[in-house]
């Protein structure tokens, strides 16, 4: 969790720092060297994007020590479409969908609207890693043989955030593997996270 957060803060400064390379860029190409423009994070007209991610999900909570069956992991699916407002800025809302996450005596369904804030930093013409911080307005649905407190719906915000690699086959297509917690609120638990790891495509337009 400290690794990531220091990732985090160094995908956002690098993106802030972003800002006079951008500037620089610009001259180059009045200047009239256009290669380096032409990679994937000066595309001239893609500022629009949209993306599909699949890997598996885990919800935060420890199973007890008695419990039989819990395998609290499960498939994830994220669908988002983003926008950039400059080179290295961003915004994005996607859908999350976390699976049927088993615990102790039951399972729990949790997806939700995100809407995060997005900061991209360039390590070469194709490769790039990325930060995301936002918020999620999730819902969840938990299910326990028998009944008891802590099952029913529940729906609520909480805190979303993550960071990513992405590489580039063309300017406008691009792969990208990347990490998320959402928080999500659970009938008798309070707020919990579901976090994933992902592989996924961008699309460009």
């Amino acid at each position: 969790m400290t690794a990531l957060r220091t990732l985090l803060c160094l995908v956002f400064a690098f993106s802030a720092l972003g800002l006079p390379m951008a500037a620089h860029s610009q001259g180059l190409a009045a200047a009239g060297d256009r290669s380096l423009l032409s990679n994937i994070w000066y595309p001239t007209n893609s500022r629009s994007s949209l993306g599909l991610s699949v890997g598996p999900s885990q919800r935060g909570m420890r199973c007890g020590s008695t419990a039989l069956l819990c395998d609290n992991t499960d498939r994830a699916a994220q669908l988002y479409a983003g926008a950039m407002v400059g080179n290295f800025w961003g915004v994005e809302l996607g859908y999350a969908d976390s699976g049927r996450l088993a615990g102790a005596g039951g399972e729990s369904r949790a997806q939700g609207l995100n809407l995060s804030l997005v900061g991209k930093a360039p390590l070469s013409r194709s490769l790039g890693v990325f930060g995301k911080l936002g918020t999620t307005y999730g819902r969840t649905d938990t299910s326990i043989m028998g009944g008891g407190p802590t099952a029913g719906a529940d729906q609520g915000f909480g805190l979303s955030y993550g960071a990513g690699m992405s590489f580039a086959f063309t300017p406008r297509l691009s792969a990208t593997v990347e990490w998320d917690s959402n928080d999500f609120r659970f009938a008798g638990n309070g707020r919990d996270p579901v976090r994933s790891t992902s592989l996924g495509l961008r699309y460009r337009y």
